[in-house]
C-alpha cells in the first residue's frame, strides 16, 4: 500500500496517462447519464402502467437490465414498456459489456500496467545516485563484470532499449534502465557524469556512437569498450574512449603463453615494480614434489598459488605439483629472470603446436607462439581464414585423418579456439581420447561451461568475457587493485593495526585467508618478497595477492580497508 501513492503520482505524471484518464472519465459520465434516464422513463412507464416504485428500484431495475443479470421480479406489462426494456438491454450489452471493458483496459489498465513495468524498468537513475557502472548491453562479458560488481556492492545500471527486453532482464535479477543507446538524454537520465565507469560491450559500431555520445554529456567519466577488430581501436579511442579491448587478440595471447614451449615465467601482470608471472610446471622436476622440496624461495621468487585444472589454489609448503599445475609467481625483474635460467631447458620441443581454429582468437595465439620461437599448425574448414604463409590443415577437426595431417599425434599441445562452446567440449574430449598425454587447451565463452571442460579432459580452459571483465574492474578500482585476467586480485593497503608489530611469519595471513604478502612498501620503497621472519612496522603498506574471496577474507580477519 505505501507503493500505491508513488505510483499514482508516476502514473498522473505521464501526459497521455493524463488524456486516457480523461477519456475514461467522459465515457463514465456518458453512461452514468444513460443510466440517470433509463431509471427516469422506468418510473414514467410504470406509472403510465399504474405502478410505482421507488427512486432506488428504478436504478435496480435499469443496472439490471443493462448488465443482461434481468432478475425478471420486476417487469413490464404493457408493449411499450417491452419495447423500453429491449432498448435498455441492447444499450446495456453495448455499453456495459462491450464499450466499458475495451474503454478501461485501453485508457485505464494497459498504461497501469505499462506504468507498473516502467517502475521495474524506469527510464532515469535517482538524482542521488554516484559511483556507479553503466553498461550498455547484456552478453558474457557484462555478465562477468555485473558479478563481480554485486560482489563488491558497486551499483550499476544496465541500458536496455526495448521495454520487453528490459522487463526480462528485471526479472532475472538484474538493476535495468530504460532508453535508447544513441540519445544523450539517456545518459542525462543515467547520471554518466557522476558514473565512476561507462562499459560499452556492443559490436564496433554501436560502441563508436555509445562512446561518442556519453562525451557530450559526460566529457571525464572513464569509457572501456570492447572492440571485435583491432582496426576499430583508433576510431573508438578518437569516439572518446578511455581504454579499449580487443578480447580476441587478449584471450589469444593468454591460450599462446600457456602452450608447452618452455618452463619459462611469462609476466600476466605488473603492480609498480612486482611482476606477476606464470610458467608451467608439465614435465619439469619439480612435478611430484612439494612446494617444501622444491626450495623455489632460493632462486627469489614467491609462489603466491597454482593453478589445478582450472582452479586457484594458495601455495602452502604441502601444496604437490602435477603435470597439470600452472605456478603463479611474484618477484621482481631479476627474481624472474633467475627462475628463467634454472628452467630454461625444459618442455623444448620441435613438434608444432595444433591450433583448431583460424578466427581472431585463433590467429592471435599462433602469433603468440611465433613471438616465442615456436611453430604451429591450424586446422581449418575455411581457407579464406587462414593468413598466408602459416601451416594450417584445410578440413574439419572431428575427421580423425585431418587431425593426423595436422600432427595431432606428435603435438606438444592442442589449442581449441573455437567460439562455440559445445564443439570446443566435443573436440576436447576427442583430444583427450585420442592422445591421453596431450596438453589441451580450450576457450570458453560461458563461464558455466568452464568446469564442463576441465572434465572432458581440458588442461587450462579461459574465459575471454572473464578478461574483459578484469580489465573494467582494473579501471574502476584505479591503482588500488590490479584485477589479472586470470581472477586473481593485486591489491596494495596499510597495515592493520592488528599487525603491526608481527612478522609474516607470526600472522599466518596466508594460512587464514589464501592471500600472499608479494611486497612491502616503506618510504616509498618496494621491497619484494621480504623475508618471513621481519616485524612488521607501523605506517608501511602491503601489496598482497589472492582471489576475491581471499580478499574479503583477508579483511574479514585482519581489518577494512582504509
Amino acid at each position: 500500500m505505501k507503493a500505491l501513492p508513488t505510483l499514482l503520482t508516476y502514473f498522473f505524471r505521464d501526459r497521455r496517462s493524463r488524456v486516457n484518464t480523461r477519456l475514461l472519465l467522459r465515457f463514465l459520465a456518458i453512461l452514468a447519464v444513460i443510466v440517470a434516464v433509463y431509471t427516469v422513463l422506468f418510473h414514467v412507464l410504470m406509472k403510465w402502467e399504474g405502478r410505482e416504485f421507488s427512486w432506488v428500484t428504478g436504478l435496480y431495475w435499469t443496472l439490471t437490465v443493462m448488465s443482461t443479470l434481468g432478475f425478471g421480479d420486476i417487469t413490464f406489462t404493457s408493449d411499450i414498456g417491452r419495447v423500453f426494456s429491449l432498448i435498455v438491454l441492447i444499450s446495456g450489452i453495448l455499453f456495459l459489456l462491450v464499450l466499458l471493458p475495451f474503454t478501461f483496459i485501453q485508457f485505464f489498465y494497459a498504461p497501469w500496467v505499462e506504468v507498473q513495468a516502467a517502475r521495474r524498468a524506469p527510464r532515469a537513475l535517482p538524482g542521488t545516485m554516484r559511483g556507479h557502472v553503466i553498461l550498455t548491453h547484456y552478453e558474457p562479458v557484462s555478465a562477468a563484470l555485473i558479478a563481480r560488481l554485486t560482489q563488491q556492492k558497486t551499483p550499476y545500471a544496465l541500458l536496455v532499449g526495448d521495454l520487453a527486453e528490459a522487463l526480462l532482464l528485471h526479472d532475472r535479477g538484474l538493476n535495468v534502465m530504460c532508453g535508447d543507446l544513441d540519445r544523450p538524454e539517456t545518459y542525462v537520465r543515467a547520471r554518466a557524469a557522476q558514473a565512476a565507469l561507462i562499459a560499452a560491450t556492443g559490436d564496433d559500431a554501436v560502441n563508436t556512437n555509445v562512446a561518442f555520445t556519453v562525451r557530450e554529456v559526460a566529457p571525464h567519466v572513464p569509457i572501456v569498450a570492447t572492440a571485435d577488430s583491432s582496426a576499430s581501436v583508433d576510431i573508438l579511442e578518437l569516439a572518446g574512449a578511455s581504454q579499449v579491448v580487443v578480447l580476441s587478440t587478449m584471450l589469444g595471447r593468454s591460450l599462446g603463453r600457456r602452450v608447452i614451449g618452455d618452463a619459462m615465467t611469462h609476466v600476466i601482470g605488473r603492480f609498480g615494480d612486482v611482476l606477476v608471472a606464470e610458467a608451467n610446471a608439465m614435465r619439469t622436476p619439480l612435478v611430484g614434489k612439494t612446494l617444501r622440496e622444491n626450495r623455489l624461495g632460493s632462486l627469489g621468487v614467491n609462489v603466491v598459488g597454482v593453478w589445478q585444472r582450472g582452479t586457484f589454489v594458495a601455495a602452502r609448503p604441502e601444496t604437490v605439483i602435477t603435470d597439470h599445475t600452472m605456478l603463479v609467481i611474484a618477484g621482481s625483474q631479476d627474481q624472474l629472470l633467475s627462475y628463467d635460467e634454472q628452467f630454461a631447458i625444459y618442455n623444448v620441443s620441435g613438434e608444432p603446436a595444433v591450433i583448431i581454429g583460424a578466427g581472431r582468437v585463433g590467429q592471435a595465439t599462433a602469433e603468440t607462439l611465433r613471438e616465442r620461437g615456436m611453430r604451429c599448425r591450424i586446422v581449418e574448414r575455411d581457407p579464406a581464414r587462414v593468413p598466408r604463409g602459416d601451416e594450417h590443415v584445410l578440413g574439419d577437426a572431428a575427421e580423425l585423418k585431418i587431425l593426423k595431417a595436422a600432427g595431432i599425434l606428435k603435438a606438444p599441445t592442442v589449442v581449441i579456439t573455437t567460439n562455440d562452446d559445445n564443439t570446443n567440449i566435443y573436440l576436447t574430449l576427442y583430444c583427450r581420447r585420442l592422445r591421453p598425454d596431450i596438453q589441451v587447451i580450450s576457450r570458453v565463452t560461458l563461464e558455466r561451461n568452464l568446469t564442463t571442460l576441465h572434465r572432458a579432459g581440458a588442461d587450462i580452459v579461459m574465459s575471454g568475457p572473464a578478461m574483459g571483465a578484469s580489465i573494467m574492474m582494473n579501471v574502476l578500482e584505479r591503482g588500488r587493485t590490479l584485477m589479472l585476467p586470470e581472477g586473481l586480485d593485486i591489491f596494495r593497503l596499510p597495515l592493520p593495526a592488528s599487525l603491526v608489530g608481527h612478522s609474516l611469519e607470526e600472522s599466518n595471513i596466508r594460512e587464514d585467508t589464501g592471500c600472499s604478502v608479494v611486497a612491502i612498501v616503506r618510504d616509498g620503497q618496494t621491497e619484494i618478497n621480504p623475508p618471513a621472519t621481519t616485524p612488521l612496522p607501523d605506517g608501511v603498506e602491503l601489496i598482497l595477492i589472492g582471489t576475491v574471496e581471499s580478499e574479503a577474507l583477508f579483511f574479514q580477519r585482519f581489518g577494512d580497508r582504509a
